[in-house]
């Protein structure tokens, strides 16, 4: 019989395989990758942030998207860097069920995001007359405390669902802390919290494509009936749009990858754990130089903003010390 654990009990990550020696190495590589991440999004933060002229609709909503990457792979990549350069594998109950809620948090906010980008490119191509009267300020923080806030609920009722149920493991077969990994050290069967969370992804990913999916039906059908008359109007609505979808193939694709590897059992688990964490790692890292690169108002603020801040530095003149009176 197997007896439950008393709560709070400590968790212990089974994490990646790690060969002698490549400990130091593989920790490295983890902080080379944090530090690109922190560093592009916080630009491309500032940036929004510093310059008033990307005060818009499309510009604060990247921005929150880049606060959600950087909740991703903060919670995820510094406690992987523990466990390569300490062996650190242990994680207490609370700091378990914080992970857990912030990357499915990640995960969801990112959905809702993106379908309220799908929703704002929609108006600016469909209506541009009355783009500025129907994305207002109030009418745009709205939707997006409404993104926010879908996601918010739907992870805390799954999270409310299972905690106080009895423990009767403590070992994680994963790389950081999920709904999953936790249910699966459950004494009895989920059903419910099985239900619901299928049920919540299933009717989350579904509506949100559609939303994209109808956003981009009626784009390019407006983009087709600008053509005939203006290709230059057709050209900069796709160059427009063409970030956000990148972004939004990018999210589909890590996830694909993770459910594909999971269905291959000749693969090793240090490769499938790896898979696991590539939405963590390669949204975050190449959002900031899809936006950076393709949309020429953030990227013509970066050069301007480093050109002032290189040509201030030079102008810079040390004042000689005055000659003391002997």
């Amino acid at each position: 019989m197997v007896v439950p654990l008393k709560q709070p009990i400590v968790f212990q990550l089974e994490g990646f395989y790690v060969p002698p020696g490549y400990g130091a190495f593989l920790f490295f590589l983890a902080l080379l990758c944090y530090i690109v991440i922190m560093f592009a999004n916080s630009v491309v933060l500032c940036i929004i942030v510093i310059d008033k002229n990307l005060h818009r609709p499309m510009y604060i909503m990247v921005c929150n998207l880049v606060v959600c990457d950087l909740l991703g792979a903060t919670t995820v990549l510094p406690r992987i860097m523990m466990h390569f350069l300490m062996g650190q594998k242990k994680i207490g109950y609370i700091s378990a069920i914080a992970q857990a809620f912030c990357v499915h948090m990640y995960g969801f906010a990112v959905q809702t995001i993106l379908g309220v980008m799908a929703y704002d490119r929609y108006i600016a191509v469909c209506e541009p007359l009355r783009y500025h009267a129907i994305m207002t300020s109030a009418r745009l923080h709205a939707c997006l405390a409404l993104a926010w806030s879908i996601a918010f609920l739907f992870i805390a009722v799954l999270f409310i669902l299972h905690i106080n149920s009895p423990l009767c493991g403590n070992i994680i077969h994963h790389v950081y802390c999920s709904n999953r990994g936790i249910l699966n050290l459950a004494c009895s069967p989920t059903p419910i919290n099985n239900i619901y969370g299928l049920s919540m992804s299933w009717s989350l990913n579904t509506s949100i494509f559609l939303i994209i999916a109808f956003s981009y039906f009626k784009i390019l059908h407006a983009c087709v009936k600008q053509g005939r008359d203006d290709s230059f109007i057709r050209s900069k609505t796709l160059q427009t749009c063409a970030p956000h979808l990148v972004v939004y193939v990018l999210y589909q694709l890590a996830t694909v990858v993770i459910i594909i590897s999971q269905r291959f059992p000749s693969l090793s688990q240090n490769i499938k754990r790896f898979f696991s964490i590539l939405f963590i790692i390669i949204p975050p890292a190449l959002n900031p130089m899809i936006y950076g690169l393709v949309s020429k108002d953030i990227r013509s603020s970066i050069i301007k903003h480093f050109t002032n801040l290189y040509v201030h530095r030079k102008n810079i003149r040390v004042v000689p010390l005055c000659n003391r009176k002997q």
